[in-house]
């Protein structure tokens, strides 16, 4: 098979480009700007693009599929020539379901979790030594890339994004893979400049439920009022299976699950963690791994990248990176941190970078989000504004849309460094969110400077 990539080096982009390269396939591919580390994985496999930029030239006849990535414009040059030439045309999930029509498809839906949920279940996957093919939306350790697809694996795990297919299918992801088992970890309004209400939001994992094959299975959490509804209201021939908190403990520090009177101490913790967890559980289940044989490989998981992901840490202090941008995961992470360790003061410092986040109708969503930090931080780049061409808005304007007052407002990286290279942090946790960079702050040098 001959497949060209159109903008190969996005994150999941690139991750198939290789994986189908390591199925044998003629992989080539084009990008007007390639970061690390895609860059260096696609040179490691000879498929780095020789020359950043578009070349209507690669696009022939002699192409099986073009591969058309998010970050590519509809006028984009090389997709033109296809269109012109008829060469089919796909959206990466498009190319996931082709790969894996054959196969027991896993997919897991949610405002947030995902890629939690999926990393667990790759996780007890791999200690059981079954086979499996996986689209997960971050680096784990013990796997090296983000997609993994092979001839013989029986089941696809796919992480089921509710983003846009591409630029000409403007169809979620998750309603492309038509799910045998689906799972939805809740519904809190996201993509703003997507889906302008939350109704219409709603409306995308109701569609998701209705793709799940005929006497397939969703498993949902029914912990989330607005998911319980919408699952209530299914008029589809499915098995519904709901999920809850399971019983668990913290002492010193460590969560510890309780199941059949044994206790399991976890890597993990949060009880987003734990009802994550319930939902991996369920999926392993399904796939023929019982729940003694699966709480004794979770008790090995760390995590996956950016989520929860411990910088540095001695005995009175840890600072922390997550991913956190929207207002549910915001809350969710920092009463997790603040529930694990009680009498560590909370700093906690978000960084608005996302489309929806740096909408002031959405601004709003925030509020109480950040209640629970003893101090609070948010900061968005002054040349985030400049790059999304949003209008920028003042501190008073973010203080009351968190509606916290003591909340500190930057919009210079260089000055958020400074405040943060003066903190104390002795008998306190630092928390950075964000799902960009600050600015290109270095937590590692910061966590020197601190620790």
């Amino acid at each position: 098979m001959n497949v060209h990539f159109i903008a190969i080096g996005g994150s999941a982009m690139h991750n198939l480009a290789i994986a189908l390269h390591k199925k044998g396939f003629n992989v080539t591919g084009s990008d007007d700007v390639l970061f690390e580390p895609s860059a260096s994985r696609l040179a490691k496999y000879g498929i780095l693009p020789a020359e950043v930029g578009w070349f209507p030239q690669k696009i022939t006849t002699s192409l099986d599929a073009v591969i058309l990535g998010m970050h590519a414009r509809i006028d984009n040059p090389e997709l033109l020539k296809a269109q012109d030439l008829g060469v089919k045309i796909y959206s990466y999930p498009d190319y996931i379901y082709e790969q894996s029509k054959d196969k027991l498809r896993v997919v897991i839906g949610g405002s947030h979790g995902k890629t939690t949920i999926t990393s667990m279940i790759l996780h007890v996957l791999q200690q059981a030594g079954k086979k499996f093919d996986y689209l997960v939306g971050a680096q784990l350790e013990g796997f090296e890339t983000m997609v993994g697809l092979t001839r013989d694996a029986p089941v696809m795990i796919i992480e089921g994004d509710e983003y846009l297919a591409s630029p000409i299918d403007r169809r979620p992801k998750f309603h492309i893979y038509k799910a045998d088992i689906g799972v939805i970890s809740g519904i809190a309004w996201d993509h703003i400049n997507v889906f302008p209400t939350f109704d219409n939001y709603i409306d995308q994992f109701r569609i998701f439920a209705e793709t799940i094959q005929p006497n397939g299975r969703l498993i949902y959490s029914q912990t989330d009022e607005v998911l319980n509804k919408m699952v209530a209201n299914l008029t589809v021939a499915i098995e519904k299976i709901p999920y809850d908190l399971p019983e668990y403990s913290i002492h010193n520090g460590i969560t510890s699950i309780i199941a059949d009177g044994e206790k399991c101490a976890l890597e993990v913790f949060g009880q987003h963690n734990l009802l994550n967890m319930q939902a991996a559980r369920l999926v392993c289940e399904a796939l023929d791994i019982g729940s003694a044989d699966f709480y004794t490989y979770i008790t090995t998981f760390k995590g996956a990248a950016r989520r929860l992901e411990v910088v540095g840490k001695n005995d009175n202090a840890t600072i922390f990176k997550d991913f956190a941008h929207s207002p549910s995961k915001l809350t969710a992470t920092i009463r997790a941190v603040k529930a694990q360790f009680p009498d560590r003061q909370l700093i906690a410092c978000i960084e608005l970078h996302t489309f929806s986040s740096l909408n002031k109708d959405f601004l709003n969503e925030y509020a109480g989000t950040m209640d629970q930090a003893d101090r609070a931080i948010v900061f968005i780049d002054k040349k985030t504004f400049e790059q999304k061409k949003i209008d920028p808005y003042a501190a008073e304007a973010v203080k009351e849309a968190f509606a916290n007052k003591n909340l500190l407002f930057f919009n210079d990286p260089a000055e958020l460094l400074k405040h943060l290279e003066n903190l104390n942090i002795n008998h306190s946790n630092l928390l950075m969110m964000s799902s960009g960079n600050f600015g290109g702050i270095n937590l590692i040098e910061l966590k020197n400077i601190l620790l």
